[in-house]
């Protein structure tokens, strides 16, 4: 008998990659990213688990968290740290669990310079960075050999704890970084002035570290090669810098993209997928090492038409594996269709981070607690009814399946999804598609009873068919006491977003939180075109990105949103506070400075009087006035459905609330998904 041979489905991105001294088993890197277990000791355990899970998965090489090689380099306090045969221990259990599920792994050396959230913090000039409170301390000459020395001890001491090598942090406005512009370098000595000056410092650590770990030893180097920040590197100087780095012994170079302190969205759901690796395609031919792109690549055929199109030797994804630590093998299995997507959300990695607290992923509330939430296999199947296919119960349907329970899944609408399905079709959030497509293959694979446009009712509930109960049905909108509520003017945010109801050429949105920038998002652009999410060269104009790259940074003038915009919008809240604070931190500023590029007008403090044929009537700032507007929309927070709730407590069960039935506030699936996830485990 003949075995059926299953044929390759990416054959670029699993064909292994050899490097002279070790072979690489396919072309994906896990990009740096980190989690916040790098900080402390006690958390090295789960570190490890975390990481041997994706080794596991299949990934070619794993680059761990930003590890300082000393105080000065740290991202804040005591942060991760590599400069002493005391901290070999704790990276030994990083290095062995990675071994031992057969991958490979290099540790990040991340000096900050500038960035430090400290105040021991050091850089080429005493500037302060627009991202940090600390004015760094200009660094002698001696001072800089000490950096030097720091790094090179780092890659001694990494090598020494099983390493599979270092990555040098050469990009995204750190320390190296600053001392390769005259924007953050004003020195006159031999680390400044000239450009052989300045670009002498990671040739320096390059060379030395090469030269203290041997030649069997991965040294990648993360090349800033587009700044987005005025004053940036010119391209001949990106394309100088990447051959003397090869030349000072690095095996490959990866692609950094963008300053922090840039004020253009690099990895936010608004990018395009692979927006950004044209660039690297710019440096092919100009070096004969690997080269990495990345930013924004989180599903396998993406990364293989890049792969084809020859853009880079290998892709880089750190958030896609936070996602799904399976993704590689899933790919490589044909089961491309049952990876989790990352939706580039940042709202439970890159922000937990910022708030000292330890990431993990919106999709995936394993990630990052891989010793504490697992969905292990139960003794005793039940019989579990979960009422509303929003993203809360849908977690719970699908894991609490997974682990054996019989699950039937009620929802009153046609489709599963809940507020995902008004996500979804917000210009930039085009990725909440692929959560949904997630969850149908799992519902499909963990034969989950879906029943779609049944509303669930005490009695279908309490009849003695289902041994637990879950209550995930979402929320309803809440109604604000304002006069004229009823005129033909308003609208609901469900109405806009859900059932495609006409909306005027002027508007007014009464409530600035998620739910309010959202619409804001959605009205300001023209139904009629794609979105620039979907559309690089498009994205690439609207934020003012050369794609010629003739000038430094790679900036040119941004495009006149406002000039364009399909209607006049007012954005508004009562509170007193700037509209759109507690929005995410890593990319709440990249929504508001788009809809004020837009011609958004936002206004605080609002009180409101009355809706009628005139418009709007408010006051603000102490002045009455009135918005002459065709529609006004209501996005005033929402509340909870609780009838269902009170009806089956009144029958004599104990349900569990889940999501909106929990807790009705913005729209919030980090904490929806997490609690179905949860709730799933323990049941």
């Amino acid at each position: 008998m003949i075995a059926r041979v299953t044929p390759n489905p990416f054959p670029h991105l699993l064909a292994p990659l050899d490097l002279g001294f070790t072979t690489l088993p396919n072309r994906v890197l896990m990009g740096s990213m980190h989690t916040g277990l790098e900080d402390r000791a006690e958390d090295y355990p789960k570190l490890a688990a975390y990481f041997a899970e994706r080794a596991e998965g299949g990934v070619g090489l794993i680059v761990t968290g930003g590890i300082a090689p000393n105080a000065a380099g740290w991202t804040k306090p005591f942060a991760g740290t590599m400069s002493g045969r005391r901290h070999l221990a704790r990276h030994r259990q990083v290095t062995g669990a990675v071994h031992e599920a057969g991958g490979k792994i290099c540790m990040q050396i991340l000096h900050t310079g500038r960035y430090a959230y400290h105040p021991l913090a050091v850089a080429p000039s005493r500037l302060k960075a627009p991202i940090s409170s600390f004015t760094p301390r200009e660094l002698s000459d001696r001072g800089v050999e000490r950096q030097i020395t720091a790094f090179v001890r780092a890659a001694s001491l990494a090598q020494e704890a099983g390493y599979d090598g270092v990555e040098v942090m050469g990009s995204e406005g750190y320390f190296i970084n600053q001392f390769l512009v005259t924007r953050t370098n004003r020195r006159a000595d031999r680390w400044g002035g000239s450009w052989p000056n300045r670009m002498r410092l990671p040739l320096e650590i390059l060379a030395r570290t090469r030269a203290a770990v041997g030649r069997e030893f991965i040294v990648i180097y993360r090349l800033s090669m587009l700044d987005l920040v005025e004053g940036g590197n010119s391209w001949d100087e990106v394309v100088e810098l990447a051959r003397a780095v090869e030349q000072a012994g690095a095996t490959i170079i990866n692609t950094g993209i963008g300053w922090h302190e840039a004020r253009i969205p690099t990895i936010a759901t608004m990018v395009p997928r692979a927006g950004f690796t044209w660039v690297t395609r710019r440096l092919r031919g100009a070096v004969s090492i690997p080269l990495v792109t990345s930013n924004r690549i989180n599903d396998p055929a993406v990364a293989e038409r890049v792969l084809a199109a020859g853009d880079a030797d290998l892709v880089s994804m750190a958030r896609p594996l936070l996602a799904d630590p399976e993704f590689v093998r899933k790919a490589a299995g044909g089961r491309a269709d049952e990876i989790n997507t990352c939706i580039a959300c940042n709202q439970a990695c890159l922000d937990l981070v910022f708030e000292n607290e330890v990431a993990t992923c919106l999709v995936n509330p394993r990630a990052g607690r891989e010793t504490e939430l697992n969905y292990r296999p139960v003794a005793r199947p039940r019989r579990i009814a979960v009422v509303g296919a929003g993203p809360a119960g849908l977690a719970c349907a699908t894991v609490a399946a997974g682990r054996g329970h019989a699950v039937t899944l009620f929802e009153a609408a046609d489709r599963i999804g809940g507020q995902f399905n008004m996500a979804k079709v917000i210009p930039g959030k085009e990725e909440f598609h692929e959560t949904l497509r997630y969850y149908r293959r799992e519902l499909e694979l963990r034969k989950v009873r879906v029943l779609l446009g049944r509303t669930a009712d005490v009695a279908s509930l309490s009849g003695g068919e289902f041994d637990e109960i879950v209550l995930a049905s979402g929320v309803l909108p809440r109604v604000p006491q304002i006069e004229g509520l009823a005129h033909a003017k308003v609208l609901s945010y469900i109405d806009v977003l859900l059932h495609s109801r006409p909306v005027g050429d002027s508007v007014a949105i009464v409530g600035a939180g998620g739910i309010g920038f959202d619409v804001a998002e959605f009205l300001s652009h023209d139904s009629s075109h794609v979105s620039p999410s979907l559309d690089i060269p498009a994205f690439m104009k609207e934020w003012g990105i050369d794609m010629e790259f003739t000038s430094r940074g790679g900036l040119v003038p941004q495009a006149d949103l406002a000039r364009d915009m399909p209607r006049r919008i007012w954005l508004l809240q009562r509170r007193s506070t700037p509209p759109g604070r507690d929005l995410g931190k890593t990319t709440g500023w990249v929504h508001r400075l788009a809809l004020k590029r837009r011609g958004v007008r936002m206004l605080a403090g609002v009180t409101y009087h009355r809706i009628d044929d005139r418009g709007l009537s408010i006051t603000c700032g102490g002045e009455a006035q009135v918005l002459p507007v065709d529609h006004v929309v209501i996005c005033a927070g929402q509340e909870p459905r609780l009838e269902l709730v009170r009806g089956i407590e009144n029958a004599g069960y104990r349900p569990h609330l889940i999501g909106g039935s929990k807790l009705a506030t913005e729209l919030d699936a980090r904490r929806a998904i997490d609690e179905g996830s949860r709730l799933a485990a323990a049941l």
